[in-house]
């Protein structure tokens, strides 16, 4: 039998600032779920881990260094539509500084309420959902 995955595995992050609220970005146009608010992140590549992987998505869209080890597993949602994804949800407290919009992106800071008022896409809201637990 063929060592190819037949889910993909993507990881998120719910970064919190000292005041509760969480980062959360705003997919760009021309994008699945575009106009859509989620928890930044992204695809884990081969040979990364998933705490790797979300360290270089983090960097990547929103220039933020991240300490993997400061991650804690929270959450997951999964898809079982035509590629299934598994998409895992970190938390973290450590700050980090002023993101910025480098793939031209929204983001904001946003309350748990104020982040289930927006629209988000749909396995966020299951995330958000599980962080309420």
């Amino acid at each position: 039998m063929a060592n190819i995955p037949t889910w993909l595995p993507v990881v998120a992050l719910a970064l919190f600032d000292s005041r509760g609220r969480m980062l959360m970005q705003r997919r760009p146009a021309g994008r699945h779920h575009a106009g859509c608010w989620e928890f930044p992140g992204g695809k884990v590549e081969a040979l990364e881990t998933p705490r790797e992987a979300l360290v270089r998505e983090i960097a990547e869209e929103l220039g933020l260094s991240l300490d993997a080890s400061a991650l804690a597993p929270a959450h997951f949602a999964d898809d079982q539509g035509a590629r299934p994804l598994v998409l895992f949800l970190y938390t973290s407290n450590q700050a980090v500084g002023r993101p910025a919009s480098l793939e031209g992106q929204e983001w904001a800071w946003l309350t748990p309420d104020e982040a289930g008022e927006r629209d988000l896409a749909p396995l966020d809201r299951v995330l958000l959902s599980g962080l309420a637990k």
